[in-house]
C-alpha cells in the first residue's frame, strides 16, 4: 500500500511517523492526501501545505505517497524550486475518512489545482481497478481505447471534466494484465498517442492519465501516465 506521513499541525506539518494506510491511526477523523505533479511545462517546485515545506525539487509526473491529517481546509502552495514566487495558492476542503489525490494541471503560466477522491478498495487478485483523467490542456475531447477494440473504455474525455463531473472519479473494473492502449480523438479510429504493452498488476488501483501538449516534444510530448493508488 502507499505509504504515509502524518501531518501534525502542532508540530507545523513535520512528519512523525510512516505507516500503512491499513493502521488505525488512519481512522476517523483523519483524512490522507497525496500530491501528484502534471503541469507540463513547469519546471521542478517546491510544494507548501499550510505554508510549510511539504518537498522541494518535485519533478514533472511525480507523486508524493499520502499525509495523514486532521481534516478540513488545506493550503496548498506551488513555487518554481528556490523561490517564493507562488503560482498556485488555493484552499481544498478535506472530509473526514477520505481520501484525495491533488493534482496540479495546466501550463505552468496557468497552473491550477485540482482534488480527486480517491478509493482503495481493492479489487480480486485476477482484476484491476482503474480510471482515466484528461489532463492536456490544449487537446480536444478524446476516448481512452485498446488496440483492435472499437468501443472505448472512456468516451468523450475533455480536459480536467472530472472536476465538474465527479462521476469521472469513480473507477472501473478489468481483468489484470497486458493492454495496448490508446487515446483517440474522440468518436474517431485516429490515435493520437499510446502505451503498448501497458502492464495492469492483479489487485492494483490505476488512475491514468492523459499528459503532455499537442505538439509537444520531449519531456512535454502527449503520453499515458498513471498513479498506482495502492502501492
Amino acid at each position: 500500500m502507499k505509504n504515509y506521513r502524518f501531518l501534525s499541525f502542532i508540530l507545523l506539518l513535520s512528519a512523525v511517523s510512516s505507516c500503512n494506510l491499513n493502521d488505525n491511526s488512519t481512522t476517523p477523523p483523519y483524512t490522507q492526501f497525496a500530491f501528484v505533479q502534471v503541469s507540463p511545462d513547469a519546471p521542478n517546485v517546491d510544494v507548501y501545505a499550510d505554508g510549510n515545506l511539504l518537498v522541494s525539487g518535485f519533478p514533472y509526473t511525480s507523486d508524493t505517497g499520502y499525509f495523514s491529517l486532521s481534516p478540513g481546509t488545506l493550503n496548498i502552495k506551488v513555487a518554481a524550486t528556490g523561490t517564493t514566487n507562488y503560482v498556485l495558492d488555493t484552499g481544498f476542503n478535506l472530509a473526514p475518512a477520505a481520501a484525495y489525490s491533488i493534482y496540479t494541471i495546466d501550463s505552468f503560466s496557468h497552473i491550477k489545482g485540482v482534488a480527486v477522491i480517491d478509493n482503495f478498495s481493492v479489487p480480486p487478485a485476477d482484476s484491476v481497478r482503474l480510471r482515466f483523467f484528461h489532463f492536456s490542456p490544449d487537446v480536444a475531447a478524446v476516448d481512452l481505447g485498446v488496440t483492435g477494440i472499437a468501443t472505448p473504455l472512456y468516451s468523450n474525455r475533455i480536459f480536467n471534466d472530472e472536476s465538474a463531473n465527479t462521476s469521472y472519479q469513480q473507477f472501473i473494473t478489468v481483468p489484470a494484465g497486458g493492454y495496448n492502449l490508446e487515446v483517440r480523438n474522440a468518436g474517431t479510429s485516429d490515435v493520437i498517442t499510446s502505451a503498448p504493452g501497458a502492464v495492469f498488476q492483479g489487485g492494483k488501483v490505476y488512475s491514468i492519465y492523459l499528459k503532455g501538449f499537442a505538439g509537444g516534444t520531449g519531456a512535454q510530448a502527449l503520453g499515458i501516465g498513471n498513479v498506482i493508488q495502492n502501492e
